[in-house]
């Protein structure tokens, strides 16, 4: 068969690339063809355009890039066109996938969306649009289940693709070795993996350093990005940077600050005490304000449903904040055990699945089925 799978960020690469290899097992004549990026395109998939190209974060940001974005829908839906696929596979990526969905509906095609769009966050009226246009959808969130449940709308739950992540890594036992990292204990800086987030999260999240000089800080690089973009960060002996080696990181460090997103649930997976972190342009977080239905950012605390991790957000994210809330990561035992007895929830409400072969094994059965 025939798959045409798009995700437009880095977290997408990686689940979609996990998906791409389970499917290239059950289908073993699979062609898969997509808009992704490197990860995706090393399972096996021909890459058309590479998600960097797609990363607008925020609703100003994508407003001022919306003829840029509508040029980039139009392309896709030329190539779907082409290639005509027997299911069109959406990751996340709400903005552009849903239009995609529409379109590939209106042509016939089987449309399947791995990774829910989080309308439940925004929006919630959007369900009866997917209902109309997504033909099958499978969920990483446990709540997810019963929200689309609430309007009538059967969804597959296949666990938490991060979880078998985590569970899968095997830590470099020579990490501090390789990076040249001393003996002081680590403080993972977790800044994002977009530009927008690194520029307004990092030279914050690095201000503290002067009330921790026991410690080490360590930024989560990405290889997308330059060492010399990440070396303007650069401004003190102190502060070392490693690239795509998040989970190593995570692994061998003492608590973390995160940028909101899905490295907040990785870093709880990992047991390490973490603060969450968020700062937008104003306008975009005046909007978001206005629009979000949840009482929370942080996966973490979302999938708890109730306050695990501490959100510093907007004018919250400040130094000061900052280093407050680090201290009691690093030195209040009741807050971080309380904070590890939340993480212990969840990992009970994730549960234990094996996402990606999952997934793949209920699309291949559904393709069939037609």
């Amino acid at each position: 068969m025939k798959y045409y799978i798009i995700a437009g960020e880095r977290s997408g690469d990686l689940h979609a690339s996990n998906l791409i290899k389970q499917l290239r097992q059950k289908d073993t004549a699979a062609e898969i063809r997509g808009w992704g990026g490197d990860m995706m395109e090393a399972a096996g998939m021909e890459l058309v355009k590479h998600y960097r190209e797609l990363a607008f974060m925020g609703f100003a940001e994508t407003i001022s890039n919306l003829f840029k974005i509508l040029g980039f829908i139009s392309e896709c839906k030329a190539d779907i066109k082409a290639f005509q696929p027997d299911v069109v596979i959406l990751v996340d990526y709400a903005g552009f996938n849903m239009r995609i969905a529409k379109f590939a509906k209106s042509r016939g095609l089987k449309v399947f969306y791995y990774i829910s769009p989080k309308i439940w966050a925004w929006n919630q009226g959007r369900v009866h649009k997917i209902k109309k246009v997504v033909d099958r959808m499978f969920v990483i969130m446990p709540f997810e289940e019963e929200f689309y449940g609430r309007f009538d709308y059967k969804v597959d739950y296949i666990g938490n693709p991060v979880n078998d992540s985590v569970t899968d890594h095997v830590v470099n036992p020579d990490f501090r070795t390789k990076n040249k990292l001393n003996r002081k204990p680590l403080i993972a800086i977790l800044p994002g993996s977009r530009a927008q987030e690194i520029e307004n999260m990092l030279d914050v999240m690095l201000s503290v350093l002067p009330y921790f000089r026991d410690y080490q800080f360590v930024v989560a690089g990405v290889s997308n990005f330059s060492k010399e973009y990440y070396e303007q960060y650069n401004k003190d002996p102190n502060i070392r940077f490693v690239y795509d080696q998040t989970y190593d990181l995570l692994a061998n460090s003492e608590a973390a600050l995160v940028t909101s997103g899905t490295a907040t649930l990785e870093t709880a997976l990992f047991g390490v005490p973490q603060v969450v972190c968020y700062k937008t342009s104003t306008i975009s977080y005046t909007i978001g304000k206005m629009v979000i239905k949840v009482p929370y950012i942080s996966l973490v605390n979302l999938i708890a449903n109730k306050p695990v991790v501490t959100e510093l957000i907007q004018d919250d994210f400040t130094a000061k904040r900052l280093t407050a809330e680090l201290k009691q990561l690093l030195f209040d035992k009741t807050f971080i055990k309380n904070q590890k007895a939340g993480y212990a929830l969840v990992r009970e409400k994730i549960g234990n699945f094996r996402t990606a072969e999952r997934a793949a094994e209920l699309m291949v059965v559904y393709l069939q089925e037609r």
